[in-house]
């Protein structure tokens, strides 16, 4: 009886988690579409290279936008493993993820596809648009009108 108890705790903290981690890829996709416009906005008027500055901001956005995807879709299937798996699954997936920056960062410079600089401030989206969630959460439910939630 206790560990069913248990088990049925322990599932509705990972429901609740889940629901969470949901709830703020959205928020985190939204504060990392707020940064690039005003990165694009503000710094295109100081380079000579309009093109390729906006190229390699849009290719930085698109990896910051998919790096925070794939970390929600690593978070939500490693929370139906064992403990002893899911450290190691997170690190594995850890490591890919930024593998998988670099390979688009030495495509982007090997090519010359975008300027690979403004490309690393577009993936930087990424830290802004955690650091701005919590602020993208609190305008979204005011916007539903339910400014009177909190998570």
């Amino acid at each position: 009886e206790i560990c069913a108890c248990l088990v049925g705790s322990e599932m509705c903290i990972r429901d609740r988690m889940l629901k969470r981690i949901n709830d703020a890829l959205p928020e985190l996709i939204l504060g990392i579409l707020i940064y690039e416009i005003v990165v694009e906005f503000t710094g295109i008027w100081f380079v000579k290279d309009k093109l390729g500055y906006s190229i390699g901001l849009l290719i930085g956005a698109a990896t910051a936008i998919g790096m925070a995807i794939h970390m929600a879709v690593v978070l939500r299937d490693s929370m139906d493993m064992a403990e002893s798996g899911r450290t190691r699954r997170i690190a594995l997936q850890y490591v890919l993820r930024y593998l998988v920056v670099v390979a688009v960062f030495f495509v982007t410079a090997y090519f010359e596809i975008g300027n690979v600089i403004v490309a690393f401030v577009g993936v930087m989206g990424l830290k802004v648009g955690a650091y701005v969630q919590p602020f993208t959460h609190k305008v979204i439910l005011k916007l539903l009108g339910r400014g009177d939630e909190s998570s």
